[in-house]
């Protein structure tokens, strides 16, 4: 599975996006199977769908959980607190709640592919000092 950005899960959906034809191309190159994202990505996807869209862009992505294109991760406490750390050690960039749940995901899956159109990812590093993969 490959982790998704909210950047991403919006940008596939919105033709009107800027970053449209970038995600396009960049999912066409990716391995079949759903991309995977947590409850503060949707939720972040959700709010930038209803701004661009409306409903119509919310109910495409809820299409996309719905047939198992998209599933959601949720979290437990312990990553709570090390989300928490994370956007400390990170509060410069500033490190947002949906960036730091996706390294969460990562840490606790194993999983290093993050889809992503924020450069912060290229930045930031995992529990063991490692770096994600990020596509594009």
């Amino acid at each position: 599975m490959i982790l998704a950005d909210s950047g991403p899960l919006v940008a596939l959906l919105d033709r009107r996006d800027p970053y449209h034809s970038e995600a396009v191309a960049a999912a066409a190159g990716l391995s079949a199977g759903p991309l995977l994202t947590t409850w503060p990505c949707f939720t972040e996807a959700m709010y930038l769908l209803g701004r661009a869209a409306g409903w119509a862009g919310q109910s495409e992505l809820w299409g996309w959980v719905a047939n198992g294109q998209v599933v959601i991760r949720g979290s437990g406490s312990d990553e709570a607190t090390r989300m928490c750390e994370l956007m400390a050690q990170y509060r410069d960039l500033p490190m947002d709640l949906a960036d730091a749940s996706l390294v969460t995901a990562s840490e606790a899956t194993g999983w290093r592919r993050v889809f992503s159109l924020d450069r912060h990812f290229r930045v930031y590093r995992l529990r063991d000092g490692s770096a994600l993969d990020v596509v594009p």
